[in-house]
């Protein structure tokens, strides 16, 4: 009998923690971004064989070559579908969908430098385009999947949610934390004008075995890295401060907001335990995969940073008041994503 991989593993104990998974019996549900790093992860826990599972999933992306690839397991199930989908256009199909997943978004730095305009547009058209196809199609509620990111630059030991800080709005970078904030109000206006149901989650810095080719993001460069038997090399000092969260239990967090969070409400995703600077996510990656962390900062007055927000740890008490907590600690989860990706490379 085959092995059953880490991140499976995680997954199978994040199903088996309370999930009221019951809510989905013969409901469909259509995720978004779903080859994304978190989409992705949410159609493996939607697909997993579960005991009684009656709901059918689509699974919504631009490449489908890569979807087929990512799940080909599921392929051959009556319960899954694919379906080419590109949030910046309306959403052309008579199939009914109970819930909506909302998790497609450039979230890389390269695209907030290279394609702001596509990353403001898409955010804010994504929803609207879903949001008016859900009305019309009998939607019961939609998760918009935002971004911590919306909370800026601000003297906070803790953002909650209902704390907001500055965002520069002459920064071209501020083309992703502007586009999340008002895809947010977008969600509520939704909800109050057409009394429809939705909610937000607003996940921390996320990590795991799942990113796409395109992810340019530093955990994503960190992996690559120990990958290739490589050292991590840092281009700044690293000591920004930041939550962060195992893609396994961020999704094991969406589900829950789904299924039991308050409409016209957004929920903080993160992990208490895992707040660590950049530096020291390096480090756990690089002693996980037996490398070492060097530094190559260049002589520039920003002394290689790239963002403005220096600390970003988030509360999340209103999400473990519904019942969730993180199952897998800061160093489990570096190590099985490392040997996820181990053996997805040598497979």
């Amino acid at each position: 009998m085959a092995q059953v991989s880490p991140y499976f593993s995680d997954i199978d104990r994040a199903l088996a923690a309370g999930l009221p998974l019951s809510q989905l019996d013969g409901c469909r549900i259509l995720v978004t971004g779903a080859t994304g790093l978190i989409g992705s992860c949410l159609v493996d826990m939607l697909m997993r064989p579960t005991e009684g599972r009656t709901w059918h999933v689509t699974a919504a992306g631009r490449n489908m070559q890569r979807a087929r690839e990512r799940f080909a397991p599921y392929l051959a199930d009556g319960r899954f579908a694919l379906l080419r989908y590109d949030v910046n256009e309306p959403l052309s199909s008579d199939e009914r969908f109970d819930y909506i997943i909302h998790a497609a978004s450039n979230a890389s730095p390269n695209f907030f430098k290279n394609n702001p305009v596509e990353v403001i547009t898409s955010n804010i058209q994504g929803v609207a385009h879903l949001m008016d196809y859900g009305l019309s199609h009998g939607m019961r509620r939609m998760l918009y999947v935002s971004s911590g990111e919306i909370y800026g630059v601000a003297d906070k030991e803790e953002f909650s949610e209902h704390d907001s800080g500055y965002i520069d709005c002459t920064s071209v970078r501020s083309c992703y934390p502007s586009a999340k904030r008002a895809a947010e109000t977008l969600c509520v206006s939704y909800a109050e004008e057409y009394a429809t149901e939705v909610v937000i989650a607003r996940p921390c810095h996320t990590y795991g075995p799942c990113f796409t080719e395109s992810d340019n993001r530093a955990y994503a460069q960190f992996l690559r890295n120990a990958l290739r038997g490589e050292d991590i090399v840092l281009k700044s000092r690293g000591e920004q401060l930041r939550s962060w969260i195992y893609v396994v239990d961020c999704a094991s967090a969406l589900l829950r907001i789904l299924l039991q969070g308050t409409s016209g409400e957004a929920y903080n995703v993160a992990d208490r335990q895992s707040v660590v600077t950049i530096r020291q996510l390096a480090e756990a990656i690089s002693h996980a995969a037996g490398r070492r962390v060097v530094f190559d900062i260049p002589d520039t007055p920003d002394g290689g940073n790239t963002t403005p927000i220096k600390h970003a740890v988030f509360s999340t008490a209103k999400l473990e008041s519904l019942g969730w907590r993180p199952l897998t600690t800061f160093s489990e989860a570096i190590e099985h994503t490392l040997r996820e990706l181990t053996n997805r490379t040598t497979n």
